[in-house]
């Protein structure tokens, strides 16, 4: 269940904190069906991607290196390595504001500290201390639905809106759909996941536990995600939030000092989880792309360019906080490249998965295909809404 937890978990990061509170503030109980649908959506997507990774041996840069073009393979990685970045950067913001809220001193005292913290822990421990320690944080994140319980919630509106869809054409309702569902399926999540099932599970016959522990990990995401949104109607409906420091000076006058401190410490863990996470899928990425060494299992010295990557990035994302770039801006553009890339990769998964040539007797299942097909469609539709929006 650990690479399942892991990836899930990091789904929930601080920037989709902001996100799904967000979305409880300005629409209420009425985008819950959204979670329940999305919710065999992303198991399908990931349990797909860890079927190729684990049956192919191979990760998912060299997949599209071998049965497309290497220059589709370099447009993938370079899109996918700055929204990650982005991403770093926005998280790594959002967790030293909290830091900063807590102790009066500024945001920009903890940026470094964090991407140092993060890199020790990836460079000079051995990867099954890493692992503990990102799985120990995923379940350190259920203090959310404490802080949706605290919120004290009207349960008949949460299952009315759980289970009755309810849409309007409002800028502010389609907003959020785009920012619940853009936030719910990553890319990152899917280059990360097929890397470490292929690094974890070297067989294919354990395929069948990657799906169990991968089916688990999306749900109990999907679940956090929507106590927060739950969280979020009850305590700010109405209160403007674009940072995660707006989250953070509204909530305690609202909902008191034990709410805020689950908001926070939910925000702190999210981003030390997300953070390497992010940082991790790009440089597999980027490593697999060129045949470098790669795996965090490996030594610094025997995957040098995998580190320096992994290390890189995270900088990077430490110096667009330092930069006149915003965090909200970082995040907004990191979703917008997000949903260019997601409909490509998720075809692309679905033409190989279904490709008995390359997968053998162990092509893609039925609800893998019917709700893959499904995320297809609907992120294919995010994609085309944000570039109308931007035009």
């Amino acid at each position: 269940m650990g690479i399942g937890l892991i990836t899930g978990g990091a789904g929930d990061d601080p920037a989709g904190i902001v996100t799904y509170t967000i979305v409880g503030a300005t629409t209420g109980f009425q985008l819950l069906w959204l979670m329940l649908l999305s919710t065999p959506m992303m198991v399908a997507v990931q349990s797909t991607v860890a079927r190729i990774a684990l049956t192919t041996g191979k990760s998912l840069p060299e997949l599209t290196t071998a049965y497309y073009r290497r220059a589709t393979t370099f447009v993938v990685i370079v899109i996918l390595a700055i929204a990650n970045v982005l991403t770093i950067g926005a998280d790594l913001e959002a967790v030293a504001s909290i830091l900063a809220v807590a102790t009066g001193l500024d945001p920009v005292w903890f940026l470094l500290p964090l991407t140092a913290l993060v890199g020790y822990l990836v460079i000079f421990r051995a990867y099954a201390t890493i692992k503990r320690v990102l799985v120990g944080m995923s379940f350190v994140l259920v203090v959310y639905i404490g802080a949706a319980a605290l919120a004290q919630p009207d349960v008949g509106e949460m299952i009315r809106g759980t289970l009755v869809p309810s849409t309007t054409f409002s800028s502010a309702f389609l907003l959020a759909a785009l920012g619940l569902l853009g936030t719910t399926m990553s890319p990152y999540l899917m280059f990360w996941q097929a890397s470490e099932e292929r690094e974890e599970h070297p067989t294919v016959a354990q395929a069948q536990s990657a799906d169990t522990g991968t089916a688990i990990g999306m749900i109990y995401s999907n679940l956090l995600a929507y106590f927060m949104i739950v969280a979020g109607a009850v305590t700010l409906s109405g209160i403007t939030v674009v940072t995660v420091t707006d989250v953070a000076d509204a909530l305690t006058p609202v909902a008191g000092h034990y709410a805020f401190a689950l908001f926070s410490i939910g925000v702190i863990v999210s981003g030390l989880l997300a953070i390497p996470v992010l940082a991790g899928s790009t440089a597999y990425a980027v490593a697999d792309s060129f045949g470098w060494r790669e795996g965090l299992n490996e030594k610094v010295a025997d995957a040098r360019g995998f580190y320096v990557v992994f290390v890189g990035a995270m900088l990077l994302g430490a110096l667009i906080d330092l930069s006149p770039v915003s965090a909200v801006d970082a995040l907004y553009y990191s979703q917008v490249l997000d949903g260019l890339l997601l409909p490509f990769l998720v075809a692309v998964m679905l033409l190989i998965a279904n490709n008995p040539t390359i997968m053998g007797t162990r092509t893609n299942t039925r609800f893998n295909n019917v709700f893959g097909i499904l995320a297809l469609v609907v992120s294919a539709a995010l994609g085309l809404v944000m570039i109308i929006g931007l035009i």
